[in-house]
């Protein structure tokens, strides 16, 4: 437990206001946020899932899914229970859901043990995932500088919906995140996870005008999200605000936890997705979650010759040289290619 970044007392009764993330819970004596890991005692916020880790591996920088940073190298990839969404769909809902007033679980660990073996297990950075890093913000934050010194790089696996003073805080240590985009309507973020799309695109026009690379995943699930109108609503939101070297990952939706009435994604629903994103005008768009069916690869969006051959997690060629296309020299955009 450690006291929390971003929140001020407010009003009488000992109240406070969270500022950590776009929610801004006011918080009441003896109570917990949105998140349900922040907890207000006598008013002072308490990060209670602090150093309490749920989950630790190591894992293909791939799986975030991150196509553009590092390919090919591996990311020591942590966790801390809860989450500030409420997705019906969420595919890590024994760690993210937490009861109100449950007890906070996880093996306790430092920083400066988590960067210790990220570097013993040949990592080239850490991800803060899983669940969502913005609710285990103090830790994240503490983990990132001393990773920077160490000359590791740090990723968020994130909902979006960060504050933009903790985002400004975090940015200079933060080299790239992958963010939910989760569907394109108001109605489809109110009624499926509990939160704004609007706060949600604020947030992403954050990172990006902060310098930190950004990739965006759309989980498609048939009937809720996957019209070709909101599909091109996603990629034209893409190529205008954030620009076309900005990858969108469309990925396929099995049914899970609370939205269990869904079939799978058809693979010609993604093949659309993606042929809408190439149309807007964007130059890297992936299909997630099917192995082998060809919308995982990198090309060269000049001469379109093969540069990165995928499957899955896993990196058959990598023909990128210095960032470069080695047949016609365009520049491949992203970090350390």
């Amino acid at each position: 437990m450690r006291e929390a970044m971003f929140y001020q007392q407010e009003g009488e009764g000992g109240r406070v206001r969270c500022g950590l993330c776009r929610f801004r819970c006011l918080i009441g004596n003896g109570e917990r946020g949105i998140c349900s890991v922040r907890e207000n005692r006598e008013g002072v916020l308490y990060s209670l899932n602090y150093g309490r880790l749920c989950a630790e591996h190591v894992d293909p920088i791939e799986k975030k899914p991150l196509f553009h940073v590092m390919p090919g190298s591996r990311s020591y990839s942590v966790s801390s229970m809860g989450c500030n969404f409420r997705c019906r769909h969420c595919q890590n809902y024994s760690i993210s859901q937490v009861e109100r007033n449950a007890p906070i679980r996880g093996e306790s660990a430092t920083p400066r043990e988590v960067v210790q073996r990220a570097l013993d297990n040949d990592c080239g950075s850490i991800s803060y995932t899983y669940t969502e890093p913005t609710i285990f913000f103090e830790f994240a934050y503490e983990t990132a500088r001393l990773a920077r010194q160490a000359g590791l790089k740090n990723i968020f696996v994130t909902n979006g919906y960060i504050s933009r003073e903790a985002l400004e805080e975090i940015a200079p240590f933060l080299d790239a995140a992958n963010i939910d985009l989760k569907g394109f309507s108001e109605e489809f973020y109110r009624d499926f996870v509990h939160a704004r799309l609007s706060e949600v695109l604020e947030s992403i026009i954050e990172y990006h005008r902060l310098g930190i690379w950004i990739e965006l995943t759309t989980l498609i699930i048939p009937g809720l999200n996957d019209s070709d109108a909101e599909l091109r609503e996603i990629a034209g939101f893409i190529a205008n605000r954030l620009g076309p070297d900005t990858p969108w990952h469309v990925s396929q939706f099995y049914p899970t936890y609370r939205l269990t009435d869904r079939p799978r994604t058809p693979v010609a629903t993604l093949r659309k997705a993606r042929e809408i994103g190439l149309a807007a005008g964007l130059r890297y768009v992936y299909e997630g979650n099917v192995p082998g069916e060809g919308g995982e690869n990198t090309s060269c969006p000049s001469c379109e010759n093969l540069l990165i051959k995928r499957y899955g997690y896993i990196i058959e060629s990598d023909r990128i040289r210095d960032g470069l296309c080695p047949d016609c020299g365009a520049a491949i955009a992203g970090v350390g290619l």
